[in-house]
């Protein structure tokens, strides 16, 4: 009876495990950065800040950093708490929390494509227009910072009845 028990056992441990394993919600304990690599894109596309993440078989991809924060590569980009987009060989698609700003304005990322590598381009869809930047500006991790401090200094001030209440 206990050779039945151990048996018994050792078939749960062992479903238990593969159920965790091939679960279609996945969290890698590699970083995201190795992802972007593997799948044809610059590890610097995402911030060294990113604290998890998950991506499920339909290579829905979620990136979970500590906070919102700033970072620049040629212009200033912002990232949600959050950011999440379709993960397929050289291309985020339909991205969500991630912006770039533009002649002051900031415009959501929509897709990010690495079309021909050989050229050294990737392009950024904002929306109203795409734009292509040098892949070198992506091939490391940048630095993002917590984005109250530097939005701060940029805030409109509040004038007239506005500054009274």
């Amino acid at each position: 009876m206990a050779i039945f028990n151990t048996r018994t056992r050792i078939v749960f441990f062992c479903t238990l495990s593969l159920l965790v394993i091939f679960s279609p919600r996945l969290s890698f304990s590699s970083s995201i950065h190795d992802l972007l690599i593997s799948k044809g894109l610059p590890a610097g596309l995402l911030p060294k800040e990113v604290k998890s993440y998950t991506l499920s078989e339909d290579g829905y991809l979620e990136v979970f950093l500590d906070g919102p924060c700033l970072t620049k590569y040629e212009n200033r980009v912002f990232f949600e708490s959050v950011v999440r987009a379709n993960l397929t060989y050289r291309s985020l698609s339909g991205v969500v929390g991630l912006s770039q700003e533009e002649l002051f304005l900031w415009l959501p990322v929509k897709d990010i494509i690495v079309d021909d590598p050989g050229s050294g381009l990737i392009l950024f869809d904002i929306g109203v227009a795409h734009k292509q930047l040098s892949l070198s500006l992506f091939e490391d991790p940048p630095s993002c910072k917590p984005q109250g401090g530097e939005l701060k200094h940029h805030a409109r001030k509040e004038k007239g009845f506005a500054a009274v209440r």
